[in-house]
């Protein structure tokens, strides 16, 4: 094999000697690295924006200020070089007038989201800076005026007055495991993506806040085996599909009274969910999503905290689930801005205060992917959509009544925005397949460029002395419908060959993998590969998001049944082309697309050759129950679905090669799914390989980890897809010296 190997290299340096080869370390260590803009903040005169910067030289970070208009540093806040008790800080918030900087120090992650770290108020005009506590926290949130700063600790809730500099604790219940304050649970955190669960209302003399009771959520224990002589283990409470999630409630902080109250309302369901609360513009009324435990009924309540009166102005209702929304905005009269895809795609929609639908903004057979938000003087809605096509995003602009929309961007690919404080201008990220991150200053009336702020054309540079590949993007017909694909090929494409098929996918409800937009490090991966001789493919098929809510929602109730029957589907017809090799194809995917590419290589055992999976779900019993849930119901409601597409029902079909991949210290997708597959293929006695990275998370990263993991796949390839590719080119070789 390694003589294989040899004269492969060999003939390819020959073939292209004046471009250098992709080599994994180059993509592990940095060597595609894209220029960033990191921790955008609009300045609140609309005229200027901040950014952190990190200085390399003096190991010091710092906060600078610059001009929209001219893109010229205006000034430098905060420089940690000139701190005594700050040798870095990796992130800031201002207070409101801008006065006060929070400045984040020492974090240590907890779990995806959240992080434990100490916290310093750099005041702007004075440079004093004050410790928020000698303890790590979580979330500190300065109060609307600026006075107070709110945070976490010990899963109790503080006040600290930075004034008179004291302290209150107003919650005391707190404890590990238990009973958590105003900081979400681990499965609140990962499914419903918020750590902060606790909301200062506009006065700063009321904090709503949420409690998780997860004395009955079932514990689960990793070990961590460390450098020391014996593992320790961690426990934490991590609700799988069915079994008891944390019972939530409501409440209040008067701050004036130091009192605590729990706010109720009158729902039609007992389990629940509050995913989201948010203060309206009444300094006294403030707003709860709650969704039942099927999470197919979202209700929207108005609480009158002065009051006690508790308003139902919204009820979303779908036969397969609810998204939770992040855009809800309310305007100066109480109305408020929503987002739904209850006519089947994801739009806006205005309502007045008590919930009736003033009108539907956007309309038509495309989805709104982001919103930006809404420009009061102007009456303008800012958001970014589809409407260009599924793989595309564009920024665009439309009158509250729904009229004069507007596209702002102009250059097809994956366009984002970030807005200056009064719209009027906008920072536009965009990229595509071809074109690495450019960052420009808009006009935010037409989108017309003003100026350029960042490149990264030295690293465009830097490509084109590499062999590398075209993107090509196109869709492929199968089961019925029209699906989003692109492909690889290897830059010495010969139609008159035949080439290993390698497919990648992810495959999850909503997801998207066939995207017009910049390489990630796996796309780097895939031109190695293709240099190699391999055609790299990927598809998304049904279930994945941005094609409207009946493409994504047909998986409900059936994960890995028709996500695996267009992935075979998909392989099958492109092994009918002229240029694949039918009998090499493989496929792989991680967390989900380890799911899929499991179950592809054993319901598929006609087609695929090989597979990969890392980290994956091997079945959605062992996961946890808001995500699961959301797709499948519960186990006991509906065991056939959780049993006939998970893939250890069908380890008996394995006919090809399989590596199954993990982190032993996976708190999201646990080592017990893998486990179980192992335990589930020997005693099939089916043969396959296998290997663990100890105590790395759901990520697998960490010094050199990325590189030894993507080496490793990279082997397996070769192993089970590469031979007859190397031996071609021997025999080339071979022939090649006899002529000469």
């Amino acid at each position: 094999m390694r003589k294989f190997f040899l004269f492969y290299f060999l003939a390819t340096f020959l073939i292209s000697a004046q471009n250098k080869e992709i080599t994994l370390e180059d993509i592990w260590t940095g060597t595609f690295r894209t220029e960033r803009m990191d921790a955008l903040h609009s300045m609140a005169n609309g005229q200027q924006y901040s950014v952190l910067n990190f200085n390399r030289n003096t190991a010091s970070t710092s906060i600078e200020v610059y001009d929209y208009q001219t893109l010229e540093k205006v000034k430098t806040l905060v420089d940690s070089k000139d701190l005594d008790q700050v040798r870095y800080f990796t992130d800031y918030t201002f207070s409101e007038d801008e006065s006060q900087i929070l400045l984040a120090t020492e974090m240590k992650a907890i779990y995806r989201h959240s992080a434990l770290g100490k916290y310093y108020v750099y005041n702007v005009e004075t440079g004093a800076l004050t410790l928020v506590s000698e303890d790590k926290i979580q979330e500190p949130t300065f109060s609307p005026s600026g006075d107070k700063i709110a945070y976490g600790k010990g899963n109790n809730l503080f006040v600290k007055d930075l004034k008179t500099e004291e302290t209150t604790q107003f919650t005391f219940d707190g404890e590990k495991n238990k009973i958590i304050n105003g900081i979400t649970d681990w499965v609140y955190e990962e499914e419903f993506a918020f750590v902060r669960a606790f909301d200062w209302n506009a006065d700063g003399d009321k904090i709503a806040f949420i409690k998780f009771d997860e004395t009955e959520v079932p514990e689960f224990t990793m070990d961590v085996y460390g450098m020391d002589l014996y593992p320790h283990e961690d426990t934490f409470k991590y609700p799988k599909a069915g079994e008891a999630n944390s019972q939530v409630s409501l409440h209040l902080y008067d701050l004036n009274a130091d009192k605590v109250s729990e706010i109720e309302v009158n729902k039609s369901y007992t389990d629940f969910y509050i995913p989201r609360i948010k203060w309206s513009q009444d300094v006294d009324v403030l707003s709860a999503q709650y969704l039942n435990r099927h999470q197919n009924e979202l209700d929207l309540w108005m609480i009158d905290t002065k009051k006690g009166n508790p308003e139902l102005v919204l009820e979303e209702r779908d036969g397969a689930y609810v998204d939770v929304t992040d855009n809800l905005t309310f305007l100066k009269d109480n109305s408020f801005i929503w987002t739904s895809e209850k006519d089947g795609f994801n739009h806006i929609y205005h309502y007045d205060k008590h919930g009736k639908l003033v009108n539907q903004v956007t309309k038509g057979d495309w989805e709104v992917t982001n919103y930006y938000g809404y420009d009061e003087k102007e009456k303008k809605i800012f958001y970014q959509s589809v409407e260009n096509g599924s793989i595309n995003r564009d920024v665009y602009s439309v009158k509250l009544n729904g009229r004069d929309k507007e596209r702002l961007t102009k250059s097809e690919g994956t366009n984002n925005a970030s807005f200056s404080a009064d719209f009027s201008f906008f920072i536009n990220t965009f990229s595509s397949a071809t074109t690495p991150p450019e960052y420009t200053l808009n006009d935010a009336k037409n989108g017309n460029v003003i100026k350029s702020i960042k490149d990264n054309d030295k690293l465009a540079e830097k490509i084109q002395d590499y062999t590398t590949s075209q993107k090509e993007f196109s869709t492929i017909q199968v089961n019925g419908e029209e699906l989003n694909m692109w492909m690889i090929k290897p830059a010495n494409f010969d139609e008159n060959k035949q080439y290993p098929l390698f497919m990648y996918q992810y495959s999850g409800p909503g997801s998207q993998t066939v995207s017009n937009s910049w390489n990630s490090s796996n796309d780097y991966w895939f031109q190695y590969l293709a240099q190699k001789g391999y055609i790299i493919a990927c598809v998304d098929g049904r279930g994945t998001g941005f094609k409207g809510a009946e493409f994504k929602k047909v998986t409900q109730k059936q994960l890995g049944k028709y996500e695996v029957e267009d992935q075979i589907a998909a392989a099958k017809k492109l092994g009918e082309r002229s240029y694949i090799d039918q009998s090499r194809i493989g496929i792989w995917g991680w967390s989900y697309g380890g799911f899929m590419s499991s179950n592809a290589l054993f319901k598929g055992n006609d087609v695929f050759k090989m597979a990969i999976a890392v980290a994956p779900v091997t079945s959605w019993r062992f996961y946890d129950s808001v995500y699961t849930e959301r797709y499948m119901t519960t186990p006991s409601e509906n065991p056939t679905g959780y049993d006939e597409n998970s893939p250890l029902s069908h380890v008996d079909k394995l006919k090809g090669d399989f590596l199954l991949i993990h982190g032993s210290a996976d708190d999201n997708v646990h080592l017990q799914n893998t486990m179980r597959m192992v335990e589930a293929l020997i005693q099939a006695d089916k043969q396959f390989e296998w290997m663990i990275y100890p105590d790395k998370n759901h990520g697998i990263y960490g010094g050199n980890t990325r590189l030894h993991l993507y080496k490793k796949m990279s082997h397996f390839i070769d192993e089970t897809l590469g031979d007859k590719i190397q031996k071609e080119d021997l025999e080339q070789e071979e022939k090649s010296e006899i002529k000469g």
